[in-house]
């Protein structure tokens, strides 16, 4: 049985907890950053427009949403660790399901798949998050999320390569063969074969996740109970109700306009490249650009914080950033404009690092119902992404990204100088 502790564990002896967490941060970005190459995926195989591709990210993302709450009250009842390797089941699930509904080619069966996995993954993000952050100092904390996010976008990374060898192989071609053939039978006999190629690698995803999910509830990952971990010290009202922490509200705005962003840089990249009639066969990958990018700015977090610079102030450096960059892909055309896309997953690396802790810092016994509430903020996912297509459809495209994006970033600036001192006592 685990130990429970009332506070958070020296660092002599997170080394271990922290490759646990690591490992299940690595299946979060692989299983997360599919949507981008799913998008380019169904839009094939169920012959669809941008509109209803983008269903991928916001059946994915807004599962989140409606599913962090109960999380938090399942967490209470089953512990972290136990709520952990039930989220990762609950993932497997979503796997199976996802697979089999594509493979018959039935679109809201698809959806329910992915809507069932990002249930999962709120399952785990509830529990890991705070446990990351809390496992050590909260003022470093976003030093040790940075080492989360380079694990997860790691895998991030490879994710679209390995989709794209399994499933995406010949996909410039394909479209005009669809088009080409001679009978509504034999196109359909193609979209029905080429929607079968995610059947068994989401059937060996859910069973490696099943794998996992047994390995954790095994493991010997301590149980951390945040209220002690993370005391209320920094607050003016210690015995206030999550409402009376007015730095908490404004972090889950942040986070919800950051995920979005994030969401724009990663996901819709390769809609935002094709949009310049760039070859599918090139827009398949652009996710891994962004990811790249990202993996680059953790390795500066990691490096900088709080060594040289504050968490806090680095994310106002990085909302400036954010800024700069979707001002240059405005400004450009073709792949230097796609470039100050991926380059924006430099500006967007330590953002969740840093919202994050700053904003459960002092909740104490709020902290996971805290942190179910920010992690409802990620159905930023769902909606940013959605204006996007509707908007370009209206407006020219470069537009309607810059018009979306400029303003989270100035709000992520906002929280960086100010938001996150909101309700703090005079002398935290």
């Amino acid at each position: 049985m685990a130990t429970t502790l009332a506070a958070a564990p020296s660092e002599r002896t997170n080394l271990g907890p922290m490759l646990i967490i690591g490992l299940l941060f690595f299946i979060f970005g692989f299983v997360t950053w599919l949507n981008g190459p799913l998008i380019t995926f169904v839009k094939l195989a169920f012959t669809l427009d941008d509109v209803n591709a983008f269903l991928v990210p916001m059946a994915f993302y807004l599962s989140y949403f409606f599913l962090a709450l109960p999380s938090s009250a399942v967490l209470r009842r089953t512990g972290m660790k136990k709520g952990m390797a039930l989220g990762l089941f609950v993932m497997a699930i979503g796997a199976v399901l996802f697979g089999q509904f594509t493979t018959m080619r039935m679109y809201p069966g698809a959806l329910t798949g992915l809507f069932v996995i990002g249930a999962g993954l709120s399952l785990l993000q509830t529990a890991s998050n705070p446990y990351i952050s809390i496992l050590g100092p909260i003022d470093s904390a976003a030093q040790r999320i940075a080492f989360m996010g380079i694990c997860n976008k790691l895998a991030g990374a490879i994710a679209p390569f390995a989709f794209g060898a399994l499933v995406l192989s010949g996909i410039s071609t394909f479209g005009q063969q669809v088009e080409s053939a001679p009978t509504p039978e034999a196109r359909e006999a193609l979209l029905n074969a080429f929607a079968g190629k995610v059947h068994l690698p989401y059937m060996v995803m859910a069973g490696l996740l099943v794998l996992l999910a047994i390995w954790i509830a095994r493991s010997s990952l301590p149980e951390i109970k945040p209220a002690g971990a993370n005391s209320e010290r920094a607050i003016g009202h210690k015995d206030g109700s999550i409402f009376s922490f007015p730095h908490l509200w404004l972090g889950v705005l942040c986070l919800f306009l950051y995920v979005g962003v994030e969401v724009m840089a990663g996901d819709a990249i390769g809609t935002y490249g094709a949009s310049f009639h760039l070859p599918l066969e090139q827009t398949r990958f652009f996710t891994s650009f962004t990811l790249g990018a990202m993996l680059l700015g953790y390795v500066a977090g990691l490096l900088l914080i709080p060594r040289f610079i504050s968490q806090q102030r680095y994310l106002a450096v990085s909302a400036v950033l954010g800024v700069l960059f979707t001002l240059g892909a405005f400004a450009t055309s073709g792949y230097s404009s796609v470039l100050f896309v991926a380059a924006l997953g430099f500006a967007n690396a330590m953002m969740w690092p840093a919202i994050f802790p700053l904003a459960i810092k002092g909740l104490g016994s709020h902290t996971e119902r805290g942190s179910a509430l920010l992690i409802m903020g990620i159905a930023g996912g769902a909606v940013v992404p959605q204006l996007f297509v509707h908007l370009k459809q209206h407006i020219d495209f470069q537009l309607a990204f810059a018009l979306l994006m400029v303003p989270c970033y100035l709000y992520i600036l906002y929280y960086g100088l100010v938001g996150h001192r909101a309700g703090q006592a005079s002398g935290a």
